[in-house]
């Protein structure tokens, strides 16, 4: 079923970002139980959608504690040259190094994602896709789980806008970063693992 005929609106076709997610340990713990894979929601085009640990301030949360509050950010945006809606994520954490295909992105740097993108934070995988559409005020989102990394699938995507080192691997290193652990200030910081408080 098509959702944005149910939807009242008088645009003819929304852009969607198709995000789908993996984790190794994704079938053992809850990481998705606020995300509601499989459905597609509604959002509008001036309102930035924030991901991250934190269901208050976050549109799409996941129950990790080694997730930030707010991980990331993605912005939709137009160009005067262009009929399509663009969008352009934005890193929110302090902790973690977050991987747009093979660029890094340190806290508050933002890239242009192409219409197809592999997001890595920690040992999340993200995969957006975007189809385009002719709405200028609203925008759709389908999540879904993989049951496979598509980092082993996205090598094409990323040769497209960096070029591969001949390593003799097609795919991209792994970050040296895995799972920060973001703490409370009221729990013992150094029972996480975690540099001393400050």
């Amino acid at each position: 079923m098509n959702v944005s005929e149910t939807m009242e609106t008088e645009e003819d076709l929304l852009t969607c970002l198709h995000i789908k997610f993996y984790h190794p340990e994704q079938h053992t713990k809850g990481f998705y139980s606020l995300l509601h894979p499989g459905n597609r929601s509604k959002h509008s085009a001036d309102e930035p959608l924030r991901l991250g640990r934190d269901a208050q301030v976050c549109t799409f949360s996941l129950v990790d504690r080694r997730v930030s509050r707010k991980q990331l950010a993605l912005y939709a945006y137009r160009t005067a040259d262009s009929p399509d809606m663009l969008f352009t994520l934005q890193n929110l954490s302090q902790i973690a190094k977050m991987y747009v295909n093979s660029s890094a992105l340190d806290f508050l740097e933002r890239v242009d994602l192409p219409s197809k993108a592999l997001v890595r934070f920690g040992q999340y995988e993200m995969l957006i896709v975007r189809e385009a559409g002719e709405a200028k005020a609203s925008f759709e989102v389908e999540l879904d789980v993989l049951s496979a990394p598509p980092s082993r699938e996205t090598c094409a995507c990323e040769s497209d806008t960096v070029p591969v080192m001949d390593t003799g691997s097609q795919l991209t290193p792994k970050p040296e970063i895995q799972d920060p652990l973001e703490t409370d200030e009221t729990e013992d910081c150094h029972s996480l693992n975690t540099p001393p408080c400050m």
